[in-house]
């Protein structure tokens, strides 16, 4: 299936950066919990990750990622994901995050 861009267009793909990093110990696959702050206008929002292979939660304190933020809510369990971190995903099912390569402003949108 082909997007035109117009479509593309509505995914607001956003940097923010990791706050804070929990367990996810109710995660049917092992998951972190994570809050990011995407700036001013966007705010923290919060959302799990299956990135328990390839990273420490120390490892992603004051790390950017790249998300999309305009997502509907998602229910997870007792947790409310409010955005999706974007990443590659490797045979093994790890996936390795999206990142910029210098610090950039959080709530950058990605175009």
């Amino acid at each position: 299936m082909n997007l035109n861009w117009t479509e593309f267009e509505k995914v607001e793909m956003r940097v923010g950066t990791i706050l804070e990093v929990n367990d996810f110990p109710e995660a049917r696959k092992p998951a972190y919990q994570l809050t990011i702050d995407f700036g001013f206008n966007i705010g923290i929002r919060k959302t799990s990750a299956q990135i328990t292979k390839r990273y420490k939660k120390e490892e992603l304190v004051n790390r950017q990622i790249i998300a999309v933020v305009n997502f509907p809510k998602k229910q997870i369990g007792k947790f409310m994901s409010e955005c999706l971190v974007l990443g590659a995903v490797g045979e093994e099912g790890d996936v390795i995050l999206l990142a910029p390569d210098f610090p950039i402003e959080n709530g950058l949108r990605i175009g």
